[in-house]
């Protein structure tokens, strides 16, 4: 083979092997699928086996039913408290406060996060104070959010709102200032200014650490409401989870559990779908 072979269409350099000037194939759309659809089913398998194992082993008296109660009444009491509609009313007021304590802590942590990062006397003159209230055990806010507003909603989207502004706020930080600076010096050379700094390099650079804080504000968000709501509440689904914990309940105790649990997921699956759409831009992965 001659030099100039190595540089025909479809050979390697100096290996003359298809497709090896590649780093690596990429994935076509039906394979990522196909791969998508069998972790998919592989994650339901692990459930299955858990659940099954957890249901023979209370049945075989190993694990007392007490505490754990069987999978099979547990499900029992989810459909009774869906069919029946007793958890829809304390559903949406949950839905509420956590909406709301995600929507006000994602924004505010955005914005402080940007505006500390593009301000570095800013965020020399801030820092202690947040790492002071990050430091802050949220538990203990939970009563002093009751005293300031009421076992209504707002008590909850307090507390909720202590938990995913700094989530998101240390994650926008870290991620705006992560940007290359010579991105930086090359659009202000060719004559950018902060707006479009921010809105075609800032932004899109700094968009993968903010979905990341985002997929944990979701959970961290239901998690403030719920935990608010067990502490006081009027409604809520931690108020009915307190509620069968009074009675000692366990079923209905593990009922709400679940219940949490699958919304959580169906929001990170709809956060999933948001993300994908807004980095679309991005090169697809190789295998």
């Amino acid at each position: 083979m001659t030099v100039a072979d190595t540089n025909r269409p479809g050979l390697g350099p100096a290996t003359g092997t298809p497709g090896s000037s590649s780093p690596g194939r990429r994935k076509s759309p039906q394979s990522r699928v196909r791969a998508t659809l069998g972790m998919r089913l592989l994650q339901l398998g692990l459930a299955v086996v858990v659940l099954v194992a957890w249901e023979l082993l209370v049945r075989a008296k190993v694990i007392d039913e007490f505490f754990f109660p069987l999978p099979s009444e547990i499900f029992q009491t989810v459909w009774l408290w869906i069919s029946s509609g007793y958890v829809f009313p304390h559903l949406w007021i949950t839905m509420q406060e956590s909406l709301l304590a995600f929507i006000v802590g994602a924004a505010a942590g955005l914005a402080l996060g940007f505006i500390l990062a593009r301000a570095s006397f800013l965020e020399r003159l801030f820092q202690p104070f947040l790492q002071m209230f990050n430091a802050l055990p949220r538990v203990v806010l939970a009563p002093i959010f009751l005293l300031w507003f009421g076992l209504g909603i707002w008590s909850k989207v307090a507390f909720g709102f202590t938990l995913v502004f700094f989530i998101v706020f240390f994650n926008t930080l870290e991620g705006v200032k992560s940007v290359d600076r010579v991105l930086i010096d090359n659009v202000r050379m060719l004559g950018g200014n902060e707006k479009q700094l921010l809105r075609n390099v800032f932004i899109p650079s700094a968009l993968t650490w903010i979905f990341s804080s985002l997929h944990i504000s979701v959970g961290f968000a239901i998690t403030g409401a719920v935990v608010g709501e067990y502490l006081g509440a009027s409604g809520g689904v931690g108020y009915a989870i307190a509620q069968a914990q009074g009675v000692f309940d366990t079923k209905g105790v593990f009922a709400g559990m679940f219940i949490l649990m699958i919304v959580v997921l169906i929001v990170d699956l709809v956060v999933n779908r948001i993300e994908r759409h807004l980095l679309r831009w991005r090169p697809a992965q190789s295998a």
